[in-house]
């Protein structure tokens, strides 16, 4: 019998982003994750940043997700409030696995960030490949 696939949250800056990048990240994370987990995305709705109607909105849908998901994959390119709250939320309030992916050197990331995050790797794919390999149940 096969079992459940486990649900990733896909957790990253999404505001002040340009050029698409809090999408593109996204889609190639999709590529690589699928079709053996299920994938939750936060840009699947489509609210407005800084619109104060939809503020908590966007809050409440995104701490659901967290709580749904098994684990989260994080892109931890830059500081992100948002980001480092699902971060914080995810770890120490849930419980969760979190898998981050940064560019960053050790030395320059925040000690939140290192403390929360259960594993930082250097790219996308590297991150992806140890979800895989580590919560995999094909």
């Amino acid at each position: 019998m096969h079992d459940k696939k486990k649900t990733v949250y896909l957790s990253g800056p999404i505001m002040d982003e340009h050029g698409g990048a809090a999408r593109e990240w996204r889609e190639a994370a999709v590529k690589l994750l699928s079709p053996d987990f299920d994938l939750l995305d936060p840009m699947r709705r489509k609210f407005v940043d800084r619109q104060v109607d939809s503020a908590n909105e966007i809050v409440e849908f995104d701490l659901q997700d967290v709580r749904d998901a098994d684990l989260l994959l994080v892109n931890y390119n830059r500081a992100s409030i948002g980001t480092s709250m699902e971060v914080f939320y995810a770890a120490h309030d849930q419980g969760k696995f979190v898998v981050a992916f940064s560019p960053l050197e050790f030395k320059d990331c925040s000690p939140w960030m290192a403390r929360f995050c259960t594993k930082i790797l250097p790219d996308l794919e590297t991150a992806c490949s140890y979800i895989r390999d580590h919560f995999c149940e094909c």
